[in-house]
This record gives structure tokens, C-alpha cells and sequence, in this order.
């Protein structure tokens, strides 16, 4: 699977396999087995509810983050995530040069940091040093701004250290965008933006210890693969 996905060389390749109703999932990015990805989710949900079983409406995919339930909707699709807490932290010396810029506000969690940075505009036109930020003492790295029109915040995702210099579009990282921005501002449900070259937009609802992402699937390529 590892050598598939280098293959494919996209920020993350899904892999699901039947088990009972449900299905099985894992993650590969080109170098490393990641422990939750979003976006490959919601493509596998797709490929379940409208080329393998047309009929459902639902599945839920068991995963190295526990069963991830995903349900159709009018627009496209629903998925159930664990929501990622994270604390206030120090700014580290290393995180700043890496960025280039001071941030508002620092918190990290086991897995990313995620930095609050002073607007919109900040966060669009960041150029971090990826080999930099691929020594840091986590794997990724999320930067985040209150929106500035139409969405409630924007933000990018940056894993050099797990082969990904940028991600597009990052539902894990709204695992931890959305408690955060939940807390801030007093809300628990979100537009946000992913601003990154190929970015997209998600509806982010915070339920307990749950995060609800929604988004919308095109299919644009089917074939098959030699091994």
C-alpha cells in the first residue's frame, strides 16, 4: 500500500476493505501511514454510496481513530470525526523562523502545532521554510485567521515531515480548527476555507466531542492499477 500511494504521489491515498456492513480504512501519504485523513474519507465514502452500493445513505469506516460514521446528504456528504483538543503553548524559536512571522497565538496538540496569525491576508501569502518546518517537534504545522468575508476562518497545513509540503484541503486539521474557533468565539458551527493552492471549502459543526465535516465530492478519473 505504501508503495501504491508513493505512486500516486497525492497528499493522501485511501485504502477500504469490506468488513460486515462497515468497511475498513488506512491512510498512506507518499512516506508514512497517517492515523486520519479527511478528504481521502470523504472520496472513499463517495466511491461506497455511489459506485459500490448505490442504494446506501450511509457507512462507517473503522479506522486507526476508532469508526468514522459518514452519512449522504442533499449536497454531498457528512462525515463524523474525533474532535482534537489542544493547550496554549510558547511559541517555539524554531516554529517562528520557520515561518517568517510572529504569531498571535501558539497550541498544539500530540500531533500538529497550530498558529494563530494576525489576518487573512497573513495566512494566504505565508512562504514557509519547509525544510525547516520538517524539523519541528511535530508533524504539521496549521496556521489559521478569522476570516475576512464569507468565511468564519481560513487556514493552510503544512507536513513536510510525513511527505507533504502543503496539504489542499485537511479534514484532520478541522478536528482542531474547529474546538479551537469554537471556544473563541462562541459558536459551534463554522464555514471555513482551506487557502491553499487548491483549496476548498468545509462546514465545520462542533457536537461534543465530535467534529461534523461537510463537503462535496466530484469524481473526475476511474481505472485500475498492475501490481
Amino acid at each position: 500500500m505504501q508503495a501504491v500511494a508513493a505512486e500516486n504521489n497525492l497528499a493522501e491515498t485511501a485504502f477500504i476493505v469490506r468488513q460486515g456492513e462497515d468497511y475498513r480504512i488506512r491512510w498512506m501519504t507518499p512516506t508514512v501511514e497517517v492515523p486520519l485523513c479527511g478528504h481521502a474519507t470523504l472520496a472513499s465514502a463517495a466511491v461506497v454510496m455511489e459506485k459500490l452500493e448505490p442504494k446506501r445513505e450511509s457507512v462507517v469506516f473503522h479506522s486507526m481513530s476508532g469508526p468514522l460514521p459518514v452519512r449522504r446528504t442533499s449536497t454531498g456528504y457528512v462525515m463524523d470525526f474525533p474532535a482534537r483538543s489542544s493547550e496554549s503553548v510558547a511559541a517555539p524559536r524554531a516554529l517562528v523562523a520557520a515561518l517568517g512571522t510572529t504569531p498571535v497565538e501558539v497550541c498544539a496538540s500530540e500531533f500538529n502545532y497550530m498558529v494563530l496569525l494576525p489576518s487573512e491576508q497573513t495566512v494566504r501569502e505565508l512562504a514557509p521554510d519547509m525544510a525547516a518546518v520538517a524539523r519541528l517537534d511535530r508533524t504539521g504545522v496549521i496556521v489559521t485567521a478569522a476570516g475576512s468575508g464569507e468565511y468564519d476562518f481560513v487556514s493552510r497545513y503544512f507536513a513536510p515531515a510525513k511527505g507533504i509540503p502543503e496539504d489542499p484541503v485537511t479534514g484532520g486539521a478541522h478536528c482542531m480548527l474547529a474546538p479551537y474557533w469554537a471556544e473563541r468565539i462562541k459558536r459551534s458551527e463554522f464555514r471555513a476555507y482551506q487557502a491553499s493552492p487548491r483549496g476548498g471549502e468545509i462546514v465545520c459543526r462542533v457536537k461534543g466531542e465530535r467534529v461534523e465535516l461537510e463537503g462535496a465530492v466530484v469524481f473526475y478519473m476511474e481505472g485500475t492499477a498492475e501490481i
